[in-house]
């Protein structure tokens, strides 16, 4: 009778009413329409209200359905023994039509903001696939990005029979705006560089590629460091000079907010001297074959910052079995556990410390040495030119 009574009441009021015998029944017509709300009794033959409403909850829905249970029970521990299998609210028998009707209404708000809910974290989860798909095509095109730029660098190492340049590029991510190398001037001079370009990404990195260009060892008539003679000889710009003519270049013509730091040596391979330019690049080393190391230099100011920057080449020699180190500023700038950088003083204990090593095998050794003193990843990129002076002879070219 309670049931009738409770359906032609809910009829009355406009709602679509299903009605059933007992819990296995209800539970089989909650199975195929997904009500909004479910009345039940507390008390029922064969399965209780509490047992339904358990295993109601236990059901897979698309969205929520708002549980109140009817009971002549208002104990707190009845309250709560209810709350604790899943039902939403309680009403007391006989029930109140007036009470019926503002428990719905706030039960339909309560599902009104569940639905919401429900929406937003559907369209939440929609675009977090999305950028999910995104970020993978991205991540695919940044480890594409990753491989040109590293084939910018085509050697690593060369022998000129005399004397040996090897080179170390690391960047911190899957781009980065280090770049090294080195080309030939003539028969008995080789170019030497080291650059890094502000910042970090895509947009440093396309900067390096340009910047491969400008100074490209397989096409003389672009490298800008080269200038050809009347007879079509090509013969190196003083270091100053092309310092002067990039920063000109890049102010000028590139249009572009990024400038970098550069470090260029004009090196004779037989005399061993050295003509550098060093443009906001950490200073050079030379580490002499009695295991001494040098630092040398005069800093200078990036190129492409300002257009009045002035720029000055410095001269060294080297001597057989003297080394020359240009390194980036993700090595000396690293932080120590200590919080420390490591700076020069750092790099000169661990250039000493592998004054046994050479070529390849003594970047690598660096490189490694870094990490573990980091303590963790290494957040700039790290590249350096390694030149090794042997003496004064004939090279193979």
């Amino acid at each position: 009778m309670q049931r009738r009574i409770l359906s032609a009441q809910l009829s009355r009021s406009g709602y679509e009413v299903l009605e059933a015998g007992s819990g296995e029944e209800a539970l089989e017509i909650c199975a195929q329409t997904e009500p909004d709300f479910v009345l039940s009794d507390w008390l029922m033959d064969g399965m209780t209200g509490l047992e339904f409403c358990r295993r109601f909850r236990q059901m897979s829905r698309e969205s929520y359905g708002y549980f109140i249970l009817l009971t002549s029970k208002s104990e707190k521990n009845d309250v709560a023994e209810g709350l604790q299998n899943g039902a939403d609210d309680f009403l007391a028998k006989p029930v109140n039509g007036d009470e019926l009707r503002a428990r719905l209404t706030a039960g339909a708000r309560i599902l009104t903001m569940e639905r919401a809910m429900q929406e937003k974290n559907r369209l939440l989860t929609s675009a977090l696939g999305e950028l999910r798909t995104l970020y993978d095509s991205i991540d695919r095109d940044l480890v594409e990005a990753r491989k040109l730029q590293q084939s910018l660098v085509k050697e690593r190492f060369r022998s000129f029979g005399n004397a040996q340049v090897s080179l170390m590029l690391r960047p911190s991510g899957h781009v980065g705006g280090d770049l090294v190398g080195f080309f030939r001037i003539s028969s008995r001079r080789v170019g030497l560089y080291g650059i890094d370009v502000s910042g970090h990404g895509i947009t440093s990195a396309l900067m390096t590629a340009r910047l491969a260009g400008y100074l490209s060892g397989s096409s003389p008539e672009q490298n800008i460091a080269l200038v050809q003679n009347e007879l079509g000889f090509f013969d190196g710009r003083d270091p100053a000079e092309l310092a002067r003519y990039l920063n000109a270049l890049v102010l000028d013509e590139m249009q572009t907010e990024s400038y970098f730091t550069l470090i260029y040596a004009d090196v004779d391979l037989i005399a061993g001297t050295v003509a550098l330019v060093q443009a906001g690049h950490p200073h050079p080393a030379v580490l002499r074959a009695d295991g001494k190391v040098e630092f040398f230099g005069n800093g200078g100011m990036p190129v492409g910052l300002l257009a009045a920057a002035t720029y000055e080449t410095v001269t060294t020699r080297l001597f057989p079995g003297d080394r020359l180190f240009l390194g980036s500023d993700g090595i000396t700038e690293i932080v120590l556990p200590d919080g420390r950088q490591l700076a020069e003083e750092g790099l000169t204990e661990m250039l000493a410390a592998l004054n046994g090593m050479r070529g390849q095998a003594l970047l690598d050794a660096l490189y490694w040495e870094l990490q573990r003193l980091s303590g963790e990843a290494l957040v700039d990129d790290v590249s350096a030119v390694l030149f090794e002076f042997d003496g004064a002879k004939e090279n193979d070219g």
